[in-house]
């Protein structure tokens, strides 16, 4: 069961969290982590613990959380588990636990008038078939199109997004697919892309699809460093070239332009979202 302990230095210990769910925890962590971030004074130990589909399971979970009680700081759990059997066991745990389930199903039922089935719905599964398969095909096309590594199909795609090396445009382009299905492409700038005036010939004809990340050159050159440390290419001087000609670039051609150093890959994927869906 790994942990993900915050960096921060000090001598309080960190809290124990722990997200649970009868399917990835993906949701847990998300809700969880939403309520989290509010508490930026605090550090927390993070532990994702997923799949808990029997009544056996959510034994084992409970004698895992009792355990950690034993610790110098009250832990604390946030679940999404739906099978009631399973909920009843984790509530007899003496770790707070906060049960998104129990929190907001009864509203619902309440408000549409009819009762839910409350059973493990797999939300990040392959319930449905058709958005599964939406998603994989979105990501095979991604792989295909990292990098600028493939031209084929290229006008298929939903957004093109152009930047120099290491801005941030292969994990923006992997979430937009995995979690959203969205056909996307990456395309690098290259060195005889600063010298010139017009966007890169294979993404010329799509400029109203391209979409354009940029930083700041003490990240870029951060970044880079750790791929080529001491080189040119990761040069703070070079960084600062390269951006500069991205830039222009974006504002020539009229492509909006996304600051990777100030946002975090969802928070890039949701602002390309709403220009697709807008724009």
């Amino acid at each position: 069961m790994p942990a993900d302990t915050a960096a921060d230095g000090g001598g309080i210990p960190p809290v124990p969290v722990f997200f649970l769910s009868d399917s990835t925890g993906i949701s847990a962590e998300t809700m969880g982590n939403a309520l989290l971030i509010q508490f930026p004074e605090l550090r927390f130990e993070r532990h994702v613990i997923p799949f808990i589909t029997t009544v056996q399971e959510a034994r084992r979970v409970v004698a895992v959380l009792d355990a950690a009680m034993a610790g110098p700081v009250t832990p604390l759990a946030f679940s999404t588990t739906a099978v009631t059997e399973i909920r009843d066991v984790l509530h007899r745990s003496s770790c707070p636990l906060i049960d998104f389930f129990d929190l907001h199903m009864s509203r619902v039922e309440s408000i549409l008038g009819v009762q839910g089935q409350r059973v493990a719905a797999r939300l990040h599964g392959v319930g449905d078939i058709q958005r599964y398969n939406a998603r994989m095909a979105a990501v095979e096309y991604a792989i295909e199109h990292d990098d600028g590594q493939s031209l084929r199909a290229l006008d298929r795609a939903d957004v093109i997004l152009v930047a120099p090396s290491r801005c941030g445009k292969t994990p923006t382009t992997m979430y937009l697919a995995l979690q959203h299905g969205v056909f996307v492409a990456n395309y690098p700038l290259v060195p005889e892309d600063f010298g010139s005036a017009e966007l890169p010939r294979p993404v010329r004809a799509l400029r109203d699809r391209c979409f354009g990340i940029t930083t700041t050159p003490a990240r870029l050159s951060q970044v880079r460093q750790e791929r080529r440390p001491n080189s040119g290419y990761a040069s703070l001087e070079q960084c600062s070239y390269e951006l500069r000609c991205a830039d222009a670039l974006y504002r020539r051609h009229r492509i909006p332009v996304i600051n990777s150093s100030a946002k975090s890959v969802e928070e890039m994927s949701t602002v390309i979202l709403q220009f697709l869906k807008h724009g």
